[in-house]
């Protein structure tokens, strides 16, 4: 019987030879995970907070009537802007005319009185001792005055017909934009009366009332006393409209506040904005962005940083080739990262792409990259690199704008 045994065992010789190599190279490490990174920097770094808030009127005048009378006509037209001093309605004049005559009537007379008190004083001050005696100039003197008084008397009652005839013509007292009238031609209006003939609002400039958390304001009055915010001068503002549109004009504060809603625990502080187009209309809510100064800080990417359910900050730093997680103290955002005071160093690799499967302790290789202008992570060895690669050759493919790889 043949003996198979000896090809057998040279077979699985052969086998083994073949599978040697694959197999050592199974039981293998995987290559180091490769890690784009960037150099974090110390720089000043403008503290900008964004509050809500809500666009009020700096002036809202209810127009009532100051004289008793009949509406004879409506001198505007609703939801045109007026100017202060422009005519709105007018009352019947009648009256008021009658009364400023017969005014003008009694300051003539009393002033004719007084010509004539004057000159008997005057004669009976030269005859005293000759023909007349002491109690006869007293008596003329009080005479002179006492139709001095009367002079005055009408010239006040001549002032108040005055007034009452141009009371009679309603003026906005503001410039804005008046509502439609509240009263017709032919109804009667009376002086003091509690409802309004009409509403004039100024809508140019507009004054919002940005709503500040009493903690938040309490941190940033820390801040400037540790000296770790540098304040501006002057405090401005930006605004984004309810359809997310960022309004043009940008606003000066007017009026800090000084108390605390106990409804909402806010600070109410207020900033005057133009508003030529009149795009801010009065109860309209917007988000105010408001810069309060700068504070030297570290940026740290808000797609490298991650935030766990209680709320703590943490990130990837590369410190001599290995992945090290770090807990992050940060003091609100910029544009698209974190304002980082505490945490890392100035020098220090942050890893910001390739950050998945990334454990603590883990060998990686550093690859520097940086972000565009729209915050996407970019290769710079490839944009560095020389290009003298063949035609044909795989690399000459790679652009500027391949990603790190992960």
């Amino acid at each position: 019987m043949p003996d198979f045994r000896f090809p057998i065992c040279l077979g699985l010789a052969g086998l083994l030879m073949i599978a040697g190599p694959a197999a050592a190279q199974d039981a293998g490490q995987m290559p180091p995970k490769q890690v784009g990174v960037i150099e974090l920097q110390l720089q000043d770094v403008p503290r900008v907070v964004t509050l809500p808030g809500r666009a009020v009127s700096g002036a809202d005048a209810t127009i009532r009537p100051r004289v008793n009378g009949i509406i004879t006509d409506i001198l505007y037209e609703a939801g045109r802007p007026l100017k202060q001093g422009d005519p709105m309605f007018q009352v019947d004049t009648t009256t008021y005319e009658a009364n400023l005559s017969s005014a003008e009537a009694e300051v003539a007379s009393a002033k004719a009185t007084l010509i004539q008190a004057e000159s008997a004083y005057e004669r009976t001050q030269q005859l005293q001792g000759s023909g007349t005696t002491l109690a006869q100039v007293e008596t003329a003197r009080a005479s002179m005055e006492q139709a001095q008084a009367s002079v005055q008397s009408a010239e006040a009652a001549l002032k108040l017909a005055q007034t009452d005839l141009d009371w009679t013509l309603v003026t906005s007292p503001i410039d804005g934009m008046a509502s439609v009238a509240k009263v017709s031609v032919g109804d009667l209006v009376t002086s003091g009366q509690a409802d309004a003939l009409a509403t004039v609002t100024r809508l140019d400039p507009i004054e919002v009332d940005i709503l500040a958390p009493s903690a938040g304001m309490l941190a940033t009055i820390s801040d400037i006393r540790n000296g770790q915010l540098q304040m501006n001068e002057k405090l401005q503002a930006t605004l984004t409209l309810e359809t997310g549109q960022t309004y043009e004009a940008m606003g000066e504060m007017v009026a800090p506040g000084f108390s605390v809603s106990t409804s909402t625990g806010s600070v109410d502080t207020r900033f005057r904005f133009d508003n030529p187009h009149l795009l801010l209309l009065p109860g309209m809510f917007v988000r105010g962005q408001i810069e309060f100064g700068t504070m030297r800080a570290i940026l740290v990417s808000q797609s490298a940083g991650t935030r766990d359910k209680t709320g703590k900050l943490t990130a990837w730093v590369i410190r001599d080739g290995k992945a090290e997680k770090r807990q992050l103290t940060d003091d609100g955002g910029y544009q698209n990262n974190w304002i980082v005071t505490d945490g890392v160093e100035a020098g220090e690799l942050l890893a910001v792409d390739g950050l998945t499967g990334l454990t603590e302790g883990a060998e990686v290789v550093t690859v520097p990259v940086s972000f565009d202008e729209n915050g996407v992570v970019r290769d710079t060895t490839a944009k560095n690199a020389p290009d003298d690669s063949a035609p044909g050759d795989a690399s000459a493919t790679e652009t500027d704008d391949a990603p790190a790889a992960e």
